[in-house]
């Protein structure tokens, strides 16, 4: 089975995104005083990664239909282990960013149990989990550790049950609620990926519920007793003392969970809350990225060749969003860098990763780390000789 260009195109924009979410400055002259393209990319596009790479696994897994399903799942394993030990020193860098692959990792493995599962079910178990992992958070987190806020490195095994908790559900990218993304992205990989009924409906089916989601988010909103009781529960470190205040917190991002108190928390719209709104509202958009990409691969199918150099940065994102994170590191290292420093520039990261993954795709090879993990994982379930 050949690679399907439109998924390394939706893949691509992911990464893209991300970029443009960790570099620009959330303030700015967008609605409530956010960064338009920080709020475009914000919380969507990191969801949209998680999506894909449930996409992946079962493509993957589909790749190789010979593989039995116990060495599938080992080879699974391998790789969300290597994935996370490449976060875990990625953590070590002052970059300043929330550093995904840690979680990533641990996420994969959330899609061992269910690796053979059917597309129907996984689309209802993305569906339950989507509604029951919010509230699961919410009533969870009163009884753990606060999360320090703290990017996973070798070192937070020293100290293992915060690590735990912060991996699982309270810290940047909780595991008990992307599992949501997880088995989404699962769900869409069953699909016929190659036909035009699975790629339209994503792209209609995505947008009413991108949409739909924030609209419930709107209504649930506009009453001042709810507004009230989401400004009485807010005990974050910014400032809130009106309904403005807050709109604009929650339009730059909440880290990862809601605060909690409160059962209003369910149904705000803001990136990285985890609450059903947010995880209904980037499940939808990244299901429209997917089917527009696809529909876009599809129209320019007679430029294929064209298309996945253009492309080529989705086929490696795991190398060059490590390289990105270490550059943002080495930006931020350099005591007499202003802000201005070109290294941390979002045009130049964003210049650069779509040209090394050109040259990359023009010289048909894969990532550096992308053919570390893939060895790995190849090795644990190739017979001995």
């Amino acid at each position: 089975m050949g690679r399907i260009v439109g998924i390394d195109l939706a893949r691509c924009l992911a990464l893209l995104g991300m970029i443009t979410a960790h570099l620009v400055s959330s303030t700015g002259d967008g609605p409530g005083g956010v960064n338009t393209w920080f709020q475009i990319t914000a919380g969507r596009s990191s969801a949209l990664f998680a999506v894909l790479a449930g996409v992946s696994i079962v493509l993957v897994t589909r790749a190789r239909p010979a593989r039995s399903a116990r060495d599938h799942r080992l080879a699974l394993v391998v790789r969300a282990l290597a994935i996370a030990v490449i976060g875990l020193f990625l953590g070590v860098l002052s970059s300043g960013l929330a550093v995904i692959l840690t979680y990533y990792g641990v996420l994969f493995l959330v899609a061992v149990p269910v690796l053979t599962w059917s597309a129907g079910r996984l689309g209802i178990l993305a569906l339950a989990w989507g509604l029951a992992s919010p509230i699961a958070s919410l009533a969870l987190r009163p009884h753990l550790p606060e999360s320090t806020f703290d990017v996973p490195d070798p070192a937070s095994f020293a100290h293992p049950l915060q690590l735990l908790s912060e991996v699982l559900v309270t810290g940047y990218y909780p595991v008990l609620t992307w599992a949501t993304y997880l088995f989404a992205g699962m769900a869409i990989g069953r699909l016929d990926l190659r036909g035009t009924w699975a790629r339209r409906r994503l792209f209609v089916t995505g947008a009413w519920v991108a949409v739909l989601a924030l609209a419930t988010a709107r209504y649930a909103t506009r009453s001042e007793s709810v507004r009230a009781s989401l400004l009485d529960t807010y005990a974050r470190w910014e400032p809130v003392s009106n309904w403005a205040d807050l709109e604009q917190v929650m339009r730059t991002g909440l880290y990862g969970t809601t605060p909690t108190g409160s059962w209003s928390w369910l149904w705000v719209w803001s990136p990285h809350s985890g609450s059903i709104v947010d995880l209904t509202h980037t499940v939808g958009t990244s299901m429209l990225v997917i089917g527009a990409s696809l529909m876009v691969a599809e129209a320019l199918r007679r430029h294929q060749r064209w298309l996945q150099v253009v492309a080529g940065a989705g086929t490696m994102t795991l190398t060059l969003y490590a390289a990105h994170v270490t550059v943002v590191a080495a930006g931020r290292a350099d005591a007499l860098a202003g802000p201005d420093i070109w290294v941390l520039d979002v045009r130049w990261h964003l210049v650069g990763v779509l040209v090394v993954g050109a040259g990359f795709a023009l010289a048909r090879q894969r990532g550096p780390l992308e053919r570390l993990v893939s060895l790995l994982s190849e090795a644990a379930v190739r017979p001995p000789r």
